[in-house]
């Protein structure tokens, strides 16, 4: 049944498939366009990017159902380390986010070398009702997170789902406004009153926190 929810979620689509935003993808489910998957990347130079790779966190990875591991290598440097696979001669041309789904934290495919690098890899659920895009779909995290804006069960306090909401926004609008929330939070409006206090009165505390959730994200991929 085509409405006009419908048809402004395939036009989202098609915008996210043409002029992808740096660190977000997203996806209607297969059988369901008003239930999206989403990943956000931490933004680069903030506590959501950061993390170390090993060989424990590499080894808690799944590859997708079609590729064989060859080798797991070395890690190159505390940052990156690459992934060779063995895919079939014949792959398929699949969405970006396939591969952040089921080998996070993949940010680069090449030939059949895929490059990892440490950043936090969150998934996120959207729901969309029939009023699209006069009101604003439902967000919530999947990932465990620990931010001052976002509550217990995922969902996030950010204006534009609010209300500050206009129909101009998109999908890849409010992706890449909940990326710009990661590192810009509003302690002041708190949805997590810990992370809030830790933000700011003790920042160190709050990054290693932030650093264990990011650790926690690749294995949860």
């Amino acid at each position: 049944m085509s409405t006009p929810a419908r048809r402004r979620l395939m036009r989202d689509f098609k915008r996210l498939q043409e002029d992808p935003p740096t660190g977000v993808s997203g996806a209607p489910s297969e059988n369901n366009i008003m239930l999206w998957n989403a990943v956000i990347f931490g933004p680069v130079g903030t506590p959501f990017e950061d993390g170390k790779l090993s060989r424990k966190g590499l080894s808690q990875l799944h590859p997708p159902s079609w590729a064989s591991v060859a080798a797991w290598s070395d890690i190159i440097s505390a940052d990156s380390c690459v992934i060779a696979f063995s895919p079939p001669l014949e792959l398929p041309s699949l969405h970006p986010c396939f591969f952040y789904f089921f080998l996070s934290p993949c940010l680069y495919f090449s030939d059949r070398i895929f490059v990892l690098v440490s950043a936090g890899t969150f998934k996120l659920l959207i729901e969309f009702s029939e009023e699209y895009p006069n009101k604003p779909p439902t967000v919530r995290f999947v990932s465990r997170m620990f931010h001052p804006n976002v509550y217990a069960d995922g969902s996030i306090c950010l204006d534009i789902l609010q209300n500050r909401w206009s129909p101009t926004y998109d999908v890849s609008s409010i992706l890449t406004s909940i990326q710009s929330l990661l590192d810009e939070p509003n302690p002041n409006s708190p949805a997590n009153s810990q992370a809030a206090q830790l933000y700011q009165e003790n920042k160190r505390e709050y990054e290693k926190r932030v650093t264990a959730i990011v650790e926690q994200s690749w294995a949860d991929s």
